[in-house]
């Protein structure tokens, strides 16, 4: 089971741990700024169960049919989104891998964004892109790391980020500083 360290741009730490769950995947963390997040996805990567704090705030959420529901302050709320993204590289994990896409194919999907610190949530369109998959040697063994490409359709802005199974190894604001376990590859 990976478990590790993210360094987020400010300085904030994310120790994380991540594994095979049933029929799905687990994904914990608790950050150095008092923040956790817990996700449970189903076998289709679609969030069954996330849970994220920061502060007083609480942001709970999964999918129900095709549409996401989430609950902050006490109102529930409800869109049509692929999946969840904020400050933890769980959830990029999570929304890469439920699209499923093969090297060179891109899709054009609406995701909730949860900002901090108040967790509050938007609706945004991006395109992701497999843009390449490379492969390098990590203990003896010879492992793919994924580039994807994300642009945000309002403001044409692209993101790069690579994930190694599991684990992202970079993204944007975010460094890999600590992985005691190899990633899990599905």
């Amino acid at each position: 089971m990976p478990r590790g360290t993210y360094i987020h741009e400010p300085g904030v730490e994310e120790r994380f741990s991540c594994a095979p769950d049933g029929g799905g995947w687990r994904y914990s963390a608790e950050r150095s700024d008092g923040g956790t997040i817990e996700l449970v996805v189903d076998s289709l990567w679609r969030p069954a169960r996330l849970q994220v704090t920061a502060g007083e705030h609480v942001l709970r959420g999964g999918a129900v049919g095709a549409e996401l529901l989430w609950v902050t302050a006490g109102r529930e709320h409800t869109a049509r989104a692929t999946g969840f993204l904020g400050e933890s590289p769980g959830l990029l994990v999570a929304v890469a891998r439920s699209l499923r896409l093969a090297e060179g194919e891109r899709v054009d999907v609406r995701i909730l964004l949860v900002t901090a610190p108040a967790l509050a949530v938007r609706t945004v369109p991006q395109r992701w892109s497999l843009a390449e998959i490379a492969w390098h040697d990590a203990d003896g063994e010879r492992v793919p790391v994924e580039r994807y490409e994300i642009t945000d359709l309002e403001t044409g802005e692209v993101s790069e980020i690579h994930l190694a199974g599991d684990v992202a190894v970079a993204a944007p604001g975010i460094e890999l500083v600590n992985l005691e376990d190899p990633p899990n590859f599905f």
